[in-house]
């Protein structure tokens, strides 16, 4: 059942979303206009990135493919866009983005999510309970399966699906927050090479009311730890609340990143995905009308048996081993 939102709802996300508008200027100011302009950088250069990355952030720097550094040091400068951004400017973006990453904890989220898929009586855990906790809150947002990766692109993109009927009504946004950060992880790494960047497809039919608090914080990580990663949202159908939270979002997001917002009806979704995705009008989810049917991978949390000790129920390794699978499938035909 769809929700309603109510007046006083709707004002309290309203002031939320004002008062964090500040945290959202220097990544508007510092935005460089959209240009189609890509220049040369030496493998000298990307060598000097990388050893610089690899000093300073040791445990995290392979995070950044080649791929993606090229695509952050070849754009013009903001300040001159006849030329190439300066070395140091690149760095500096490459590091916010690494340090985003540290203040987050996002390189443990994964083994978070292998603690809490162990015994809860097991060393690892008792030795560690404030970890365990925290495990035990992520599980619980990625057992809702209302975020997945599934499939790719015709041009190798991965794609994120969003089914917005399983999202919960009262999330504990940290929680929610590091189930996104561990997801979107998982899918960068299955990066096809020379893809920097990932599709994301919502099913927006029942969603539940905004919840303010959650929406910025999943912007930040977006804008400032997944900077340049959305190549396109697309989310069907149009509701009076999906418009409710795309009018109070877009004015915070720099202007390339609130581009890739496409808001549609069913009917142009399912036309749209016969021509994205691999596999055409056979690879379109019954969701949306065609005949593949996610949840045999994904179904409802009450259908999911345990992964392994602990409680996870959401088949987080075997959406990881698909997503290699369909990567090595796309790199064989490219080649071939």
């Amino acid at each position: 059942m769809a929700a309603e939102l109510t007046k006083e709802e709707a004002a309290k996300a309203d002031a939320e979303v004002e008062a964090a508008k500040d945290e959202f200027e220097d990544a508007k100011e510092e935005e460089e206009e959209e240009s189609s302009d890509i220049f040369s950088v030496s493998k000298e250069e990307l060598s000097i990135i990388r050893a610089e990355l690899a000093s300073e952030f040791p445990d995290d720097y392979n995070y950044l493919s080649d791929a993606y550094i090229l695509s952050v040091a070849s754009k013009p400068y903001s300040k001159d866009p006849t030329k190439r951004r300066p070395l140091d400017y690149s760095l500096s973006k490459l590091k916010d983005v690494l340090k985003w990453r540290e203040s987050e904890g996002a390189t443990e989220m994964e083994d978070l999510i292998i603690l809490g898929n162990g015994s809860h009586t097991a060393p690892a855990a008792i030795e560690q309970p404030e970890k365990l906790t925290k495990a035990k809150a992520m599980i619980v947002s990625l057992n809702y399966g209302s975020t997945y990766w599934h499939g790719f692109t015709k041009d190798g993109r991965p794609i994120m699906w969003i089914r917005t009927n399983r999202k919960p009504w009262y999330p504990d946004v940290d929680a929610e927050c590091n189930a996104l950060i561990s997801l979107a992880d998982a899918g960068i790494k299955a990066m096809p090479d020379g893809i920097t960047d990932f599709v994301c497809i919502a099913d927006s039919s029942y969603p539940p009311p905004p919840n303010p608090t959650f929406m910025i914080k999943t912007l930040k990580a977006l804008v400032k730890g997944y900077p340049d990663r959305l190549n396109m949202l697309m989310s069907a159908p149009i509701s009076s609340i999906v418009q409710f939270v795309m009018n109070l979002l877009l004015p915070l997001m720099p202007g390339r990143l609130a581009s890739k917002v496409n808001l549609m009806d069913s009917e142009k979704m399912k036309e749209t995905l016969k021509d994205l995705l691999v596999g055409g009008e056979q690879a379109i989810p019954t969701f949306f009308g065609g005949p593949c049917d996610h949840d045999k991978f994904f179904p409802e949390e009450s259908k999911c048996p345990n992964r392994g000790e602990g409680t996870l129920k959401f088949d987080y390794f075997g959406m990881v081993e698909r997503l290699q699978k369909a990567k090595a499938d796309f790199q064989a035909q490219k080649a071939s």
